[in-house]
């Protein structure tokens, strides 16, 4: 039985051993600040950082690029994920290992300045964002119905909204241009990021170009810049709402005779001539060899993920109008095609990729031609790329081309050149 004396013997010995060892810690702690901390008696730290193992701290580099602020002393104290570690940089830092540090650099102060409520922090993340979106506030209009059909004069349009609450596909139609039932200028058009550019292109890029037929020659170099002006001249404008959504645009201008089929993007024209498809356009993705180069060289960055080459990681389209935080890389400037219309071209399909990226050229027009140029037509076609997994928005619009030929009489005098070709 142990008596009371003996008791609060043992207890004064180990209370009183406990308190020399607080002590001498705390002298030890104090020799080795002495040159670090400017107050007379180091900060209060908590008993548990003593008690518990110090780590060693093995990267020298590393600890002083990220809690270093001037020269090392003979003794510092690093905060490394949130442990203290003492070292003595005498004994154990070298400081031919230091990566971006000269004598220089060491001999301009003699004393490291450590914050101890300063952690590690990691270097801020670079974000490249998926898609080129600023705000959405744009989009204003929720379209209640997913599909919607149009009969025109000479053209049949249906479309079908995907899994975005909005519909970012849009057309634009211009008839009977300066008085004239035989120029008429057709456009599909496939946003991005809202519907800010795709409005914009369906009130803005038809009227440009008109005007801008208007005002030049009958020349083919000089009507092929009005519509190359007017695309730039569209994209301009759109860009100064600062508005960061994006649109593709496929055009297509009959005059005299003549068509004019204009793109930048992915939105796609294809001619049938007796059934036989002619591509009028060629997508611009960044999967092109020549768009491909055309943005590395300008400093862009390309790269392929999930099988999908990207600009800037971001867009897969290398033309549009809009885009404005690509607008370095993403250009509106179109690929313009022209041809003689002819007995032989009966109709063309314009669509957005909603349709091109589960349908063929070829396939589009058998279907077109099955079922004539009709309203049905077109809902086929949008019913096969939706049976085929279809997500994205897709809108299909077919144009009769037989009254747009020129008269016969004209089409004689054109004849000869042709063979001669």
């Amino acid at each position: 039985m142990i008596h009371l004396e003996e008791f609060l013997w043992c207890f004064s010995i180990i209370s009183f051993s406990f308190q020399l060892l607080h002590q001498s810690i705390k002298a030890f702690y104090k020799t080795l600040t002495c040159n670090s901390y400017s107050s007379s008696s180091p900060p209060t730290l908590p008993w548990m950082h003593f008690c518990s193992p110090l780590p060693v701290l093995k990267d020298w580099n590393h600890a002083l690029k990220k809690n270093y602020d001037g020269s090392p002393s003979d003794s510092s104290v690093y905060l490394v994920s949130k442990r203290l570690v003492f070292a003595s940089v005498e004994e154990d830092l070298k400081v031919t290992k230091l990566d971006n540090m000269t004598s220089e650099n060491l001999s301009k102060s003699r004393e490291v300045k450590v914050s101890a409520t300063r952690g590690w922090k990691r270097p801020a993340r670079i974000i490249i964002p998926e898609s080129p979106v600023c705000d959405f506030g744009d989009v204003v209009e929720v379209l209640d119905e997913k599909d919607f059909e149009v009969e025109g004069r000479d053209f049949f349009l249906a479309s079908r909204r995907g899994r975005r609450r909005v519909m970012e596909d849009g057309y634009s139609v211009v008839t009977d241009i300066f008085g004239d039932p035989k120029q008429a200028l057709f456009g599909v058009f496939d946003g991005h990021g809202g519907r800010a550019a795709v409005d914009y292109a369906v009130e803005n890029l038809g009227k440009n170009i008109v005007v801008a037929i208007g005002e030049v020659g009958k020349a083919e170099e000089e009507l092929e810049q009005a519509i190359r002006k007017s695309y730039l001249i569209t994209d301009k404008a759109f860009l100064k709402t600062g508005q960061c959504s994006g649109a593709c645009a496929a055009t297509v201008l009959l005059k005299d005779g003549e068509l004019y089929a204009a793109n930048a993007g992915d939105c796609r024209v294809v001619l049938s001539r007796k059934g036989v498809v002619d591509a009028l356009t060629s997508d611009h993705h960044v999967s092109r060899e020549d768009e491909r180069f055309r943005i590395q060289n300008l400093g862009g960055y390309v790269n392929c993920r999930n099988g999908v080459w990207r600009a800037q990681d971001s867009l897969a389209v290398s033309r549009a109008i809009g885009d404005q935080n690509l607008k370095e890389w993403i250009i509106s400037e179109p690929e313009i095609k022209k041809l003689r219309l002819t007995s032989d071209c009966e109709y063309l399909i314009m669509a957005s990729d909603g349709l091109w990226n589960k349908v063929n050229n070829q396939e589009a027009v058998d279907i077109v031609s099955r079922h004539k140029i009709t309203i049905e037509s077109c809902k086929k076609l949008v019913d096969l790329s939706t049976s085929r997994g279809n997500k994205d928005d897709a809108m299909v619009m077919v144009v009769n081309l037989q009254n747009f030929m020129r008269e016969n009489k004209d089409v004689k005098e054109i004849s000869h050149p042709v063979q001669k070709v």
